[in-house]
């Protein structure tokens, strides 16, 4: 994916999902630092279409709550015997169907305790 694919996906789908959802425009929009993320078109796109943002430090998976269950992912898929890629989809969907909304929810709300331990380290790696 390059910028422009980024960049088509934000402008057809974020405004239309946060409206879906009931958010309109009262959202925090968060993207890491991806090449892609940063370019000087995005970054005007989110000027005038993202009320709020959220700026992250460069190259910090402290606050990447989705690295958390790619872990428990892969974790979970390890257990099992892969011999093809259908079986890789397969496992990867009904493993993905056990992560409980419970696991989500703890991970969402410890973004908070992680973002002051980042500010607390000035930008540099936590315990997280």
């Amino acid at each position: 994916m390059n910028h422009m694919v980024y960049l088509g996906i934000l402008h057809k789908s974020l405004k239309e999902n946060a409206k879906n959802l009931g958010l309109d425009g009262n959202f925090i929009f968060k993207h890491d630092n991806d090449p892609k993320h940063t370019t000087r078109n995005v970054k005007m796109w989110c000027l005038f279409h993202c009320k709020q943002q959220l700026h992250t430090p460069p190259q910090s998976p402290d606050n990447k709550v989705i690295e958390n269950l790619w872990a428990i992912l892969e974790t979970a898929v390890e257990k099992h015997k892969i011999r093809n890629k259908t079986s890789l989809k397969q496992v990867l969907q009904e493993e993905r169907g056990k992560i409980s909304s419970d696991i989500t929810k703890k991970l969402v709300e410890s973004v908070p305790r992680r973002l002051e331990d980042i500010i607390k380290s000035k930008g540099h790696t936590t315990k997280c």
